[in-house]
């Protein structure tokens, strides 16, 4: 595990903690991050969804991780706003619930059981906002859409 005082964060007694309790640091985020966009690209349902978007895909994990480093350890190192990059993806509720099947098998073959959980739910909670915003900007949402299971 990572060092406390090396780990870059904008909140490090908050990282520090949530990193004892859950047993992830920036390694395991790292693996967690590659594993999922790894098996995300291969999907056949989610690869041409993403293939048909990023056609460059170096920066991208890294992006990821420093996402999930905010999200997972409140690092505060993504800068960015997600929400306006997933509206106009031609996705529905089938989408969501692979990604999360992907994500939930990667987190608990990479993270331990502890941070496992913790990013599982963060990722249920942020799939089910995504979809959810989604909805609503086409004026589906309450309608024929539901959200993703959790």
């Amino acid at each position: 595990m990572t060092a406390p005082d090396t780990l870059r964060s904008a909140h490090p007694a908050v990282t520090a903690d949530l990193m004892a309790r859950t047993g992830l640091d920036d390694a395991t985020l790292k693996r967690l991050v590659h594993g999922v966009y790894d098996r995300v690209r291969r999907d056949p349902l989610l690869g041409p969804v993403f293939a048909g978007r990023i056609t460059d895909w170096g920066p991208h994990p890294e992006k990821m991780v420093d996402f999930w480093s905010s999200v997972a350890l409140m690092t505060g190192r993504y800068h960015g706003a997600p929400m306006p990059k997933h509206l106009p993806l031609p996705v529905e509720r089938e989408h969501f619930d692979r990604w999360l099947d992907i994500f939930r098998q990667t987190a608990d073959e990479v993270c331990p059981p502890a941070g496992a959980a913790w990013v599982i739910d963060r990722a249920e909670r942020i799939a089910a906002s995504i979809h959810m915003n989604i909805m609503d900007a086409r004026g589906d949402y309450g309608r024929a859409s539901h959200p993703p299971r959790l």
